[in-house]
């Protein structure tokens, strides 16, 4: 193993056999044979990579995708089928919320337990304890049973005994996903002190903000491969960008909302989900992505077409058909109508289409919900349908908000 690398892996594999419907029994598995049945599922399939030491390297990817089965090789909680892990130091570990305590003890006696396990001494463990504490913040609750604490007291007492081992290597598996804000800066302010120090740090994650943040590196993991390895923006960008195209290639084929037939009211209620007098009514929206295709999923900056086909009932003057974009909770982020931009339509027909085109989507990332209505030239609603559908916007503007705005900074 070369001097400046703490992690070497080398060409591991690692399979697992999943049973259909196992005998819990020897006597079940004798009996009932063809209930044995099982199939080997390749988890790892010959994934090496080094971490240098100080180094903080992330793991990345899909669920299933085996960042956690390899970050347990690493801990030797398991062992590959194949290939070879060589480690250099003192392993410490964050691998599972509550691993290594005992709910019936207190947490002054989980810290014993726990950093025993890590290879401290008494004596190194009594020198430890008031930091240990003081750190996770719990001292009032540092002699009750463990079986009383909450998932964020377990997480503060497992990250203050992990990163008070003296470890030369931190493993660490999206366990910081868990307790207060605050908590979470501060874990990660001694982090980069150990960092600081030398001590390696590999975290399992899927928040990527973390990634780009505090590892210098990241590992893509995909099926059991490493797609790719560098740069922690640059992997983040590749991963966000396929995991984009693999949501559109996988959108469902939705059916069309189903309609209210009920005839017209004799008065509005505005408070309904959908009212007015129906003087002519909406039959339908769709909403087109950039292949002209009806779909739900779609890409900030891309073309967005929304129609509606319509049937009048009743003649008028002029009618005026609008849309609105509105988060889940309701507020309003855009809206617009055929009136606000001067259009006047007018129809002799009995049914028809009309359909508004939006050059380039510019919502971030998120789910939205569309409005569709049409009311009379003096406001009065026709047919005005809150929530008629919702879609989802992909992006990889890492901008916060709802919309994308085009900027350029100047230094």
């Amino acid at each position: 193993m070369e001097q400046e690398y703490t992690i070497e892996v080398k060409q591991i594999t690692k399979q697992f056999r999943l049973y259909s419907d196992r005998g819990a029994e020897l006597k079940e598995r004798l009996l009932f044979k063809k209930r044995n049945h099982y199939e080997i599922r390749q988890v790892l399939k010959g994934i090496s990579f080094s971490v240098r030491k100080g180094e903080a390297v992330g793991l990345i990817g899909h669920n299933g995708c085996g960042k956690s089965t390899t970050l347990k090789l690493l801990t030797k909680i398991m062992y590959p089928d194949s290939g070879e892990i060589m480690m250099k130091g003192r392993i410490s570990s964050l691998i599972e919320l509550g691993a290594g305590f005992h709910p019936d003890m207190s947490g002054r006696e989980n810290i014993y337990t726990n950093a025993s396990i890590f290879g401290l001494t008494k004596k190194e463990i009594d020198a430890r304890l008031h930091d240990i504490i003081a750190f996770s913040e719990l001292e009032e609750f540092i002699d009750d049973p463990i079986r009383t604490y909450s998932s964020g007291m377990y997480m503060r007492l497992a990250f203050s005994v992990a990163i008070n081992v003296d470890a030369d290597i931190l493993l660490i598996d999206e366990i910081l996903a868990v307790g207060d804000t605050n908590f979470q800066t501060k874990c990660f302010n001694r982090l980069r002190e150990m960092k600081a120090k030398g001590v390696t740090v590999m975290i399992v994650t899927h928040d990527l903000g973390t990634v780009e943040k505090f590892c210098e590196r990241a590992i893509w993991l995909n099926d059991g491969l490493i797609i790719k390895e560098g740069r922690s923006a640059e992997v983040v960008d590749a991963y966000v960008n396929f995991m984009n195209q693999k949501r559109l290639e996988e959108e469902p084929a939705l059916p069309a909302p189903s309609q209210d037939t009920a005839p017209p009211p004799a008065e509005i209620d505005y408070s309904a989900n959908r009212f007015g007098l129906r003087y002519i009514e909406i039959i339908q929206a769709r909403m087109k992505n950039a292949q002209n295709k009806n779909s739900r999923i779609f890409q900030t900056g891309d073309p967005l077409v929304i129609e509606i086909d319509y049937q009048i009932h009743q003649k008028l003057d002029e009618y005026v058909f609008g849309f609105g974009f509105y988060t889940l909770d309701g507020v309003c982020l855009y809206g617009n109508n055929t009136q606000l931009d001067r259009i006047c339509v007018r129809s002799d027909q009995e049914s028809g289409t009309i359909a508004v085109q939006i050059e380039a989507l510019p919502l971030l990332a998120g789910k939205y919900i569309l409005n569709v209505a049409v009311v009379d030239k003096d406001g009065t609603p026709m047919d005005f349908y809150r929530n008629y559908c919702d879609f989802e916007v992909i992006s990889d503007d890492r901008s916060t908000g709802f919309f994308k705005v085009p900027h350029r900074w100047r230094v």
